[in-house]
This record gives C-alpha cells, sequence and structure tokens, in this order.
C-alpha cells in the first residue's frame, strides 16, 4: 500500500474546501432557478452508467472540475465521480491537471457531489458532499485504503445551519456545526446509541425503489421479530426512515438517532434474479471512515468489511449498526434470511 504525499490533516483542510465549495453552488443553484411551482432542479440533465444525473447535479461538477484542476497543479490526482468524463471519453475517472497520466498521480480522490440529490432537489431533505482521499494505488485502490474523509451537509431551504463532520483513520471522528449566516462553527457531538436492541427506536433495511422492495420488508420484518421486541401492528417498536442518501444514513447513525441501517441491494437482486439495479457505490460510501472513526459498526451485512475498488459501477452492500452488541444480535438474523433464500457470503 502507497502513503499520501502529505499528512491527513492537509487533505481534511483541502475536503472540507471543497465541501463547502460544493454546498454554496448547490445553494445558489436552488435560489437562482427553484420557486414554489418551479420543478427545474428536479429535471433529468442525462443518464449515465452510475445513476441519473438531474439538473441540480450540473450546478456542482463544474465546481468539483475547477477546483480539482487548481489542486492537481499543486499536486497531480486521480478524480473518481459519477458525471465526469475525461479527454478519452472514459466515464467515472479523470486525471487532473490535464495531461497527467494515472501512475503519475500523487493521490486518489472519490467524491460524492451531492449524495441524496433526490431529497435536496425537492428541497425535502438534506444532501450531503461526500469525498475521501486514498493513495495511488492503481485501479485497485480500494475503499480500505481511504485514510482520510470528509462530509459537508448541504441543506434545504428553511436551514441556515450545515454540519460537517471529517476524520483520519486512527484518529477518531470531529464534527461541527456551521451558522452559514455568520460563518460560525461550534463542535458537534456525534455518539451513536448505546441501545442493545431496536425498541422503540429507528433501524431500516433500504427500500428506495421499486424492484427490491418485497424482499427488504421481509428481512426487516424478521430483524424486528428477533431484534425488536416482536411485531404488534397495535404497538410498533421499530420505526423506519428510507432517507435516501448514504452519507445521511450514515449521519443518522453517528448521532444518535438510528441504530441500524442496512443496504443490501446488491443481494436482493441476486436472490431475485434481476439485472444489478441502482444500488451503492463506491462513491456513496467514501466517506465511511468517519462513522467507523465515530464508533460505528460497518461491515458487507455478512460478517465481512465492506470494501470495493474505487470506481462509480460496482455495487457495494453494506450495513451499519450503532454499536457491537447491536451488530452481535442483527447480523446473524441478516445472514440467516439470506442463507434461506439460496444466498451465501462470497
Amino acid at each position: 500500500m502507497g502513503l499520501l504525499p502529505r499528512d491527513e490533516a492537509y487533505f481534511i483542510q483541502r475536503l472540507c474546501d471543497l465541501g463547502r465549495q460544493l454546498r454554496g453552488a448547490a445553494i445558489s443553484a436552488r435560489r437562482s432557478l427553484d420557486s414554489p411551482g418551479n420543478q427545474l432542479l428536479s429535471l433529468v440533465a442525462r443518464e449515465t452508467a452510475a445513476d441519473t444525473i438531474y439538473e441540480l447535479d450540473t450546478h456542482t461538477e463544474p465546481v468539483l472540475e475547477e477546483f480539482c484542476q487548481q489542486w492537481g497543479r499543486e499536486l497531480p490526482l486521480v478524480l473518481i465521480a459519477e458525471g465526469i468524463v475525461d479527454e478519452h471519453g472514459a466515464e467515472g475517472v479523470k486525471c487532473f491537471p490535464q495531461g497527467t497520466q494515472p501512475a503519475d498521480a500523487a493521490f486518489r480522490l472519490i467524491v460524492d457531489p451531492i449524495d441524496g440529490t433526490r431529497g435536496l432537489m425537492y428541497d425535502k431533505r438534506s444532501g450531503w458532499l461526500l469525498a475521501g482521499v486514498a493513495a495511488n494505488n492503481g485501479p485497485t485502490t480500494r475503499l480500505s485504503d481511504i485514510t482520510a474523509a470528509v462530509q459537508v451537509e448541504i441543506p434545504t431551504s428553511k436551514q441556515n445551519q450545515s454540519d460537517v463532520l471529517w476524520a483520519a483513520r486512527g484518529r477518531g471522528a470531529i464534527a461541527q456545526r456551521e451558522d452559514l449566516s455568520t460563518g460560525h462553527a461550534t463542535p458537534l457531538t456525534l455518539r451513536p446509541s448505546g441501545a442493545g436492541d431496536l425498541a422503540h427506536g429507528f433501524a431500516s433495511v433500504v427500500s428506495f425503489f421499486p424492484g427490491t422492495k418485497v424482499l427488504a420488508a421481509e428481512l426487516m420484518e424478521a430483524i424486528s421479530l428477533h431484534c425488536g421486541g416482536g411485531i404488534d401492528p397495535g404497538r410498533p417498536l421499530v420505526f423506519d426512515d428510507q432517507y435516501i442518501s448514504t452519507g445521511g444514513q450514515l449521519y443518522e447513525v453517528m448521532i444518535g438517532h438510528d441504530r441500524f441501517v442496512a443496504d443490501v441491494r446488491p443481494y436482493l437482486y441476486r436472490i431475485t434474479h434481476q439485472p444489478a439495479g441502482l444500488c451503492a457505490h463506491a462513491y456513496d460510501l467514501c466517506a465511511m471512515l468517519i462513522a467507523q472513526e465515530a464508533g460505528v459498526v460497518v461491515s458487507n451485512a455478512l460478517g465481512q468489511p465492506v470494501d470495493g475498488v474505487l470506481d462509480v459501477i460496482t455495487p457495494v452492500a453494506w450495513a451499519a449498526y450503532a454499536n457491537k452488541h447491536l451488530c452481535n444480535r442483527i447480523e446473524p438474523v441478516i445472514a440467516k434470511f439470506f442463507a434461506d433464500h439460496g444466498l451465501s457470503p462470497d
């Protein structure tokens, strides 16, 4: 494994700067294009192999590229992000400054400029800038190689505060809440729940889109039965929250709102013999280091670490548990559910 050319504090500062710029671009786009009854931000701009690019996304892309162009003059880099295209037409990866060969880059940067576009473009819920840096280990560089990460909240129009979180591997997670009117920042405590079960708490199996909803619901029912105090429609004990943002979901666990979230869409598509639909990718999880450093247990839901190459197309399954005890209780239930459906760990 290679080493970053500077210490993690240098990269965290740069990533925070990037996050604030992208946050500003998204807020400006909303102010200029959105108004009551105006749905311009939710128009489809184009389709990519990774996901749909909406009009809102297009307002952050040039900001990201310009930031990388300037940064690349100082330290050549490889950017991995959905929606970008290099000079040869390759999608999802681009070297900065232009003309840099991938092998000559000092590091790899993976970014999701707006994780949670669908909620943010309708002004329903915050989106998040997610970013992580890793030493340049070539095209096989993995999520596990990321040693510094940042996530920055992109708030809805009625919010005037934004949370900013960062972490370096082995050094814990730090967070602050920034007042967008004054620029004043106050410390924010990340404290995952210490509860030993799911009773009277939020827990979710991702079922954002049609195609895997039935199996996802069955899995959540099984988890609620064994780890949430049983199922009684008249006295619900486990609450669901389908936040369409991987970074947002991990934030909810870090901050102590949610106890458990799993996104196992890759497994559900395999069980139902469907082509792989829209799943989480490495760029959705590029800031998961922050959750891990905050004490959240993150796995592939089957007892193994979450990992994968830094690209924009490979599906990634993940689960986040507020503490190890919850992981030890829930993970066997998930494993049995998938074994009963004929899916075994890879």
